[in-house]
């Protein structure tokens, strides 16, 4: 029987052994992919629609936002399968929830509460007073305090190209007729509107005063955005619609 020393002591043998045993993991992981039609959970809603949505250009202003604060490195947006997380969080996370993320926020680290499902779960007034001063809501939160937000007016002028270079990597912004058309018919009048390109800013603007996000209409503040890409984490798939059984499928 051949010792553990040899195999360490001999660099070509170890490196072979290892990739041997890496590309054993890697088939295992990637041969299943063959046996299943999508990964991607195909979620309607009751309307017939595509119920995940590209974010609108505010929420996309806010997701900017959230990833230049830093939030993915203590807050999770990916509920694991698992009964615990079920109870606390909500529904697991699905594929189809993160297809329009770039980059996506699954997150490695929890040092605050998972986010997947936190739109809707507070209001406005309540993200604005924990961004601004964590414990004051929270006793025992050791989340920084975000002031800032609040005095820093929201800077959207390159809102415009931000949604191009997303829709360069498949994400389904629309800039012609056609492209709108196309969004019209997946995802409904409503939502194809706040996804056109050309009245980026004008639905921008709209959002934030239909939503007076921050609490102050007067102004429009990166709190606005932040807190309109906070309400709509989780919020896209009705789960009522479907049974347990439905997305064990695409597993």
């Amino acid at each position: 029987m051949m010792k553990h020393e040899s195999i360490e002591t001999n660099a070509g043998l170890l490196i072979v052994l290892t990739l041997f045993v890496i590309s054993i993991g890697g088939l295992v992981e990637i041969v299943p992919l063959f046996y299943i039609n999508d990964t991607v959970e195909e979620v309607k809603t009751a309307e017939g629609h595509d119920a995940v949505r590209p974010y609108t250009p505010l929420e996309q202003a806010g997701r900017d936002i959230y990833i230049r604060e830093g939030c993915y490195l203590c807050h999770s947006q990916m509920i694991r399968p698992f009964r615990d997380e079920a109870l606390r969080y909500g529904h697991y996370s699905l594929a189809a929830e993160s297809k329009y993320g770039h980059p996506f926020q699954w997150g490695s680290k929890r040092t605050g509460p998972d986010l997947a499902r936190v739109g809707d779960k507070y209001s406005n007034d309540w993200h604005v007073q924990h961004l601004k001063a964590p414990r004051s809501v929270v006793p025992e939160s050791i989340m920084p305090n975000y002031p800032w937000l609040l005095e820093n007016d929201l800077k959207y002028s390159g809102i415009a190209e931000n949604l191009k270079a997303l829709k360069m990597t498949g994400v389904p912004y629309s800039l012609s007729q056609e492209e709108y058309d196309a969004n019209v018919a997946r995802f409904g009048a409503e939502v194809a509107d706040t996804l056109d390109i050309n009245n980026a800013e004008a639905n921008l603007m709209a959002q934030a005063a239909k939503g007076n996000f921050d609490g102050n209409p007067n102004r429009l503040t990166e709190m606005d955005a932040l807190v309109a890409y906070l309400q709509v984490l989780g919020t896209m798939v009705d789960f009522n619609q479907y049974d347990e059984s439905y997305f064990v499928n695409f597993r």
